[in-house]
């Protein structure tokens, strides 16, 4: 497979937010960027944003207009039609950056491998979705790997390289140094459902909701204890408002569903619902807060005791996946640590975290709500088990 240098042009499918996003990054630098959308709508309003964007950086000094210009000129916007893949055929590499379904995946690779050139790498953005079955509908399925890029693209530096199980070295290694050349920090991941960040931050989300649901404490509650408390830049329910309830609660099914139904990671019924109202966070202007000019916002109960509780439930669930995550060699303990740090801007990694708990008293956490709800949920990994019976540390 050919190195892929400045003068290689990069190929995005899909103009929604992750695909202008990673545009703007191959963009920025130096590849001339081929863009396409079946929606000329949406490839109309990715343009004027990006356009809007650069604009406002050279009003901040933080970009020179000329940089700038060039940036916007690099990037061919062309409107989706019956034949829009062969704009691709002259593109080193092509990101596939559409809806999160596989069937719509698999046909999108099937028609890109028809029209790209033999030795052009062809890469999906999935979240998610099995990188082994989307490539499964290529003649060539060792030239198709994962690049997970985290939203938004040109500010979070953490891209996930996921091999499918044809996948070949040589494509990982390709990618890597090319992610590399635009500044990105890479970790490569198994291609398990959720990858490593998706996966292992499923319980931010879902112990948060539990306790919602149990009547522990309120949304503004909990995430003033995870933000003042835990350190996150973000509370569960301020996160999951800005990702996009619809968008989480998909993600959280769809490893839910690819994990055989495992109850660690059941979706909450009450997110389900907040789909089901169209309440899907600041992008409908209504999610687990009213964002609506003039709303009030609800006070959190500022108790430490419970917002203690409430961190160290959370936390212990974390802990636990990552352990877990390592157990199942998802990843390096390396690249786990540094993907929670970088990926979702963790205050510290959670193996490091859990060394500073000692795995004991996390594992004690654990032991705890299962005798308590009897739940498989809480059953903690057989390495934090080992681990803490070993008297040892994660990261020693």
């Amino acid at each position: 497979m050919n190195p892929l240098g400045k003068e290689t042009t990069i190929g995005v499918l899909g103009a929604g937010a992750m695909g202008s996003g990673i545009a703007q990054v191959a963009a920025a630098a130096g590849h001339p960027v081929m863009v396409t959308d079946v929606s000329a709508e949406a490839l109309e309003a990715a343009k004027e944003s990006l356009a809007k964007v650069m604009a406002r950086q050279v009003e901040k000094g933080a970009v020179p207009d000329e940089a700038a210009r060039q940036l916007l000129e690099r990037i061919t916007w062309a409107p989706g039609a019956a034949g829009e893949y062969a704009l691709f055929r002259h593109c080193g590499l092509v990101i596939e950056a559409i809806a999160e379904d596989a069937g719509l995946k698999r046909e999108a690779f099937r028609r890109l491998e028809a029209e790209v050139s033999p030795d052009c790498l062809l890469a999906t953005n999935t979240s998610s979705l099995s990188v082994t079955g989307i490539a499964g509908a290529c003649r060539m399925p060792e030239r198709v790997i994962g690049l997970h890029f985290f939203n938004p693209a040109p500010l979070l530096p953490l891209v996930e390289i996921v091999p499918g199980l044809r996948s070949l070295a040589e494509a990982v290694g390709t990618a890597r140094v090319l992610m590399d050349s635009w500044g990105k920090t890479t970790v490569v991941a198994a291609d398990t459902p959720g990858f490593i960040v998706n996966r292992i931050a499923r319980p931010f989300y879902g112990e948060a909701l539990r306790l919602y649901e149990e009547g522990v404490a309120d949304f503004a509650t909990i995430d003033w204890a995870m933000r003042t408390l835990g350190g996150f830049r973000m509370g569960p329910f301020e996160l999951m408002d800005l990702i996009g309830n619809d968008v989480n609660y998909a993600v959280s099914r769809s490893i839910f569903e690819s994990l055989q139904y495992d109850s660690r990671y059941k979706p909450a019924v009450t997110q389900q619902r907040m789909v089901e109202a169209g309440y899907l966070g600041r992008k409908t202007g209504r999610g687990y807060y009213d964002y609506h000019e003039g709303a009030g916002r609800t006070e959190p109960v500022q108790d430490e005791a419970l917002g203690r509780s409430v961190l160290d439930r959370i936390l212990a669930m974390l802990i636990n996946e990552a352990a877990d995550a390592l157990f199942w060699r998802v990843a390096s303990r390396d690249d786990i640590e540094l993907a929670m740090t970088k990926g979702v801007s963790y205050p510290r990694g959670l193996l490091r975290w859990a060394d500073e708990i000692g795995p004991q008293s996390v594992l004690d956490r654990l032991d705890r709500l299962q005798a308590d709800y009897g739940e498989d949920r809480y059953r903690p990994s057989p390495l934090l088990r080992r681990t803490a019976r070993a008297g040892g540390r994660f990261l020693s």
